[in-house]
């Protein structure tokens, strides 16, 4: 293939317009925020996104590479469909799902990062260890599709794929480092404009071509390949339930998307950002779908691709930038490209910026430094934007198995901080020794049930198993959700249990070493007593109080605005020392 001076200069254009949005976009917000919460300004947009802007950030960033080439793969492959192309229908209702429920309790209470309720009510402690996997479903995903638009350029300019990828990510990380989510926001409006625009200029192009059969057709009847509706056997049915719930529940705990809830101006428009954006990516993923359709009806070897087809050469992955490259004119397929670079841009950008944001705030200020100056924060997450972009580079160029960790990362966030977040927010008298026992379960459960993607061997074999032509053991069983419950229910039974033995003596005060149960309850007992009001009386002479947090730590989860709407029972406001 020749190298393509037009589409390397198109590509240059795009990026330099979106450097320029990103750091205009920074320029008119740098005073954003007060002298004491520059940082908060930077991860949460100064609580003052608004409806236009917010409605666009948030279905760009699950608008990303991995969901228009995945989708457009999906109904492509003769052996899924449109029927396997999940994360459509998936992601919106997860977004509904967070909008119905999720959106109000977080946005009303102030928070600043999606960690805020679990350090709130579980402590550091547990903070730190729900940071793990996501960071990894962060980190993996940027990586995954760093990667992705590497080989997406190079099929159709015929680039460096390493080249492409480095400068990509400079970009992303470049003005996420300068604006924070002001500048993600704004090029993500940019973008998503770009992807719908540049998407739906390729279809009729594409469609016309004399080697492409008409659609409806090869929807229903087998042309060149199976019909690319797809079809659901009985026996994967359990499989495709599993993957649809961990699409749908596994995608509303991530920092991406309660960044943007929580930089809504009120919780009402977090709830309509997340209707909005669940709109958003239904419509964004027609031409993804219809794309794939042309792909899987048109005879390659009238085309200059020629045979064998891109299912038989392994190139499935890479439907989409192909569809471009050998249907679409030249200048047509230059744009689609720009489009799909938007697209992954418009998701690492907003990865790197979670990634940053829970280090820097519930990391490094609130299990380090309580006392850090917001000048030193703001340097802490600058430096950060750089090393988790850096990695995430180093990560799509050197290793051969991203898509596999990332998803195994993304089964973490279902399975493990789900279920902790349903606790956290709606299970009253949860605490530190259900988390632990439920992260820890689910993690074993999940981790033994095995990875095809990582050739994982699973060491628990569920009913439904196979071996596939490659050796590799297969679970049909919906494992992941049975891992998801079981993390659920272990955390409420344990955290129940807890307290039980706790309070009524069986166990005495001495063992509960989190200070998960007795501290909260002889907290909650003492305010009410008279005796703490009498001024002979030192509140380090009650042995049973040892708060185990200072007060900058528990102000830092009390917003101004938060006194507005948390609740006053005992319940509620003593559980910030926990």
């Amino acid at each position: 293939m020749a190298f393509h001076v037009e589409g390397l200069v198109a590509i240059v254009v795009f990026y330099l317009a979106i450097l320029a949005v990103g750091i205009w976009a920074a320029w008119k917000t740098k005073n954003t925020g007060s002298e004491g919460d520059r940082s908060e300004a930077i991860i949460v947009g100064g609580r003052d996104i608004g409806l236009l802007v917010g409605g666009f950030t948030m279905t760009a960033t699950w608008v990303g590479g991995g969901y228009i080439n995945g989708t457009a793969e999906a109904v492509y492959v003769p052996d899924y469909g449109l029927a396997w192309a999940q994360a459509p229908i998936g992601y919106s209702l997860s977004l509904i799902l967070g909008g119905l429920f999720f959106a109000k309790p977080m946005r009303s209470k102030g928070y600043v990062t999606m960690l805020d309720p679990f350090q709130q009510l579980y402590g550091k402690r547990m903070g730190g260890l729900l940071f793990i996997p996501a960071l990894m479903g962060e980190m993996f995903w940027a990586a995954a599709i760093f990667s992705a638009l590497g080989a997406t350029i190079s099929v159709i300019i015929d680039i460096n794929v390493n080249i492409s990828v480095i400068i990509s990510a400079l970009i992303a990380t470049m003005y996420t480092l300068v604006g924070g989510l002001y500048s993600v926001a704004y090029t993500d409006v940019v973008q998503l404009f770009c992807i719908f625009l540049g998407l739906w200029i390729s279809v009729p192009f594409a469609m016309s071509h004399p080697a492409v059969t008409d659609i409806g057709l090869t929807a229903v009847h087998q042309v060149y390949q199976a019909p690319w509706l797809g079809s659901i056997n009985s026996l994967d049915i359990y499989t495709w339930l599993d993957n649809f719930f961990l699409l749908t529940l596994g995608g509303i705990p991530w920092q991406a998307y309660f960044q943007r809830v929580l930089s809504s101006s009120s919780a009402t428009y977090a709830q309509v950002l997340s209707f909005l954006a669940a709109f958003g990516c239904l419509v964004m993923a027609i031409p993804a779908v219809l794309i794939g359709a042309i792909g899987a009806s048109t005879a390659w070897n009238q085309t200059e691709y020629g045979v064998p087809d891109p299912k038989s050469k392994k190139e499935a992955d890479m439907i989409l930038p192909i569809v471009l490259q050998y249907l679409c004119p030249v200048y047509i397929s230059f744009f689609g490209l720009g489009a799909v670079s938007a697209a992954v841009m418009s998701s690492a950008d907003s990865s790197i910026l979670s990634a940053s944001s829970m280090f820097a705030r519930n990391i490094y200020q609130l299990s380090f430094r309580q006392n850090a100056s917001d000048r030193e924060i703001v340097w802490v997450m600058r430096i950060t934007v750089l090393l988790f972009g850096a990695s995430a580079t180093a990560m799509a160029l050197l290793a051969s198995s991203v898509y596999g960790l990332w998803y195994l990362s993304s089964d973490l966030v279902y399975i493990i901080i789900f279920p902790q977040l349903l606790c956290v927010l709606f299970i009253k008298g949860t605490n530190t020794y259900g988390a632990i026992a439920g992260y820890l379960f689910g993690l074993v459960l999940r981790i033994t049930g095995g990875e095809p993607y990582l050739y994982l061997q699973p060491l628990i074999f569920y009913p439904g198993w196979y071996q596939d032509d490659n050796n590799l053991y297969i679970q049909r069983f919906p494992f992941k959700t049975l891992a998801m419950l079981s993390a659920f229910f272990t955390n409420v039974i344990v955290s129940y249990l807890a307290k039980y033995l706790f309070e009524s003596g069986t166990l005495p005060p001495k063992l509960d070493f989190l200070d998960a149960v007795v501290a909260r309850y002889s907290r909650e007992h003492m305010d009410k007593a008279t005796l703490v009001k009498s001024d002979n009386i030192v509140l380090n002479e009650l042995a049973p109080v040892n708060p185990r947090h200072s007060l900058t730590l528990s102000s830092t989860f009390t917003n101004k605005e938060a006194f507005n709407y948390v609740d006053s029972s005992p319940e509620l406001s003593n559980t910030e020392d926990n």
